[in-house]
C-alpha cells in the first residue's frame, strides 16, 4: 500500500526515548488492566499489549507495577485524546495523547505548534485525508495460506501485501484480535515485525529546505511532550 508504517514518534531502546516509551506503555497497561481486568487470561486487550511491551524490552518491573497500580481502589484515569494540526507547507499532523490532564496536554501541545508558527486544528480537519487501520506485518513464506485463512476465517481485510517473505496486512481494528486469533492459529509463536493501531496517510507529500527543517524542529519538540504517545503524519522522511 506504500504508505506503511510512517510514524514519526521514536521507539528508540536509549536516553529519553526509552524512558517515555516505558512512560507510555505503563498509562496503556494500566489503563487496559483498569477497564478490563487485571488478569491477562481474561483481558485479551491487556494480554496483548503486555506482549507488545515486551517486544519492545519494556521491564517486567514497568509491567507488573503499572498492573498492580490498577488493583487499587483508587487511580489515575487516562484519557486518549487525539489532537489535528497543520505542519509547516502542505504537512499535516495527528497527534495520539493519553493524558490524566487535558488543560496541560493542549496547552503543551499547542504551544509546540506555535514554536514553529503553525496551529491545531479542529476535529476532522485533518483526519479525513488518512484511514484509521491495524496493520501486522510478519514473516511468512506462504502468502496463499495466510490468504485463505483470512477468507475461512471471514475477515474483510483492507490491504494484503506480500514481499521477500514478509506480508503485512490491513484491517478494521475492531477487527484486529479476530485476526490475530486466526493468524496465531496458523503460525504458533508468530512473531510481529510491525503491530500498530493508528492513522496513515493517504497520500504522502515531500518537504525541502526550510519547510522540511521546521517539520524536523516540530517533531523533536512534540516528541519532549509527555502526554504525547504517537505521531502520524503525511510527510515523506525516508
Amino acid at each position: 500500500m506504500g504508505r506503511f508504517p510512517n510514524i514519526a514518534a521514536s521507539k528508540a531502546k536509549t536516553g529519553a526515548a526509552k524512558a517515555k516509551l516505558y512512560s507510555s506503555y505503563g498509562k496503556e497497561i494500566y489503563q487496559a488492566a483498569k477497564n478490563g481486568g487485571t488478569d491477562p487470561n481474561g483481558n485479551l486487550t491487556l494480554r496483548r499489549l503486555i506482549e507488545k511491551a515486551k517486544k519492545d524490552q519494556v521491564t517486567s518491573d514497568v509491567i507488573n507495577r503499572a498492573i498492580e497500580k490498577a488493583k487499587g481502589a483508587n487511580g489515575d484515569d487516562y484519557e486518549t485524546i487525539y489532537y489535528e494540526g497543520f505542519g509547516p507547507g502542505a504537512s499535516t499532523l495527528i497527534i495520539k495523547t493519553m493524558t490524566d490532564n487535558v488543560n496541560r496536554t493542549v496547552a503543551d501541545v499547542r504551544a509546540a505548534f506555535n514554536k514553529v508558527h503553525k496551529s491545531l486544528g479542529v476535529s476532522n480537519s485533518v483526519s479525513y485525508n488518512y484511514d484509521y487501520l491495524t496493520i501486522v506485518s510478519f514473516k511468512y513464506d506462504n502468502e496463499e495460506e495466510v490468504f485463505n485463512t483470512l477468507i475461512e476465517n471471514e475477515l474483510d481485510i483492507t490491504d494484503f501485501e506480500s514481499e521477500n517473505g514478509i506480508i503485512t496486512i490491513s484491517i478494521n481494528p475492531n477487527l484486529q484480535h479476530k485476526l490475530k486469533d486466526a493468524l496465531e492459529k496458523l503460525i504458533p509463536n508468530i512473531d510481529y515485525i510491525y503491530d500498530e493501531t493508528g492513522y496513515y496517510a493517504k497520500d504522502k507529500i515531500t518537504l525541502t529546505g526550510e519547510e522540511l527543517s521546521d517539520f524536523e524542529k516540530l517533531l523533536r519538540i512534540l516528541d519532549e511532550v509527555e502526554d504525547i504517545t504517537n505521531i502520524y503524519h503525511n510527510v515523506n522522511l525516508d
